[in-house]
This record gives C-alpha cells, sequence and structure tokens, in this order.
C-alpha cells in the first residue's frame, strides 16, 4: 500500500516537472521571438549585461508562477 502511494508521489512529479520545463522553454522561446535581436550574441559576445538580469529575471519569474501553479 505504501508503495503504491510512493510511486504515485513519483509520477506525480515528473508529469509536473515535464510540464513546467514545456512552458518554461515556449516562455523562452516566445521572449527571445519578441526581442529584435539576437540574445545568445548580445549576452556572450557583445557582454550586454542588462540584457542578461533582464533574462534571468524572466526565468526567475516564469519559474515562480510555474511553481505556484504546480503547488496549487
Amino acid at each position: 500500500m505504501e508503495t503504491d502511494h510512493i510511486l504515485k508521489g513519483v509520477l506525480s512529479s515528473l508529469l509536473f516537472s515535464g510540464i513546467g520545463l514545456g512552458v518554461f522553454i515556449f516562455g523562452f522561446w516566445v521572449i527571445r521571438k519578441m526581442l529584435p535581436y539576437d540574445v545568445h550574441k548580445e549576452i556572450e559576445k557583445d557582454q550586454n549585461t542588462s540584457l542578461g538580469i533582464v533574462i534571468g529575471s524572466f526565468i526567475l519569474g516564469l519559474a515562480i508562477i510555474i511553481a505556484a501553479s504546480i503547488h496549487g
């Protein structure tokens, strides 16, 4: 009986992780399409720190939203 409960929790965690990663990837794809320049070039080659902070803030905000929706 207890292993069934553990297995159900593990499967639920894997499902929510997959959904969360899918939403995160889609959100990051949308923000890359919205910006008028290449994010990779601006951050890595041109050393644009402010864009790195904006992308990092977006990632944290999206992670908080996904965690809150999973938690209920």
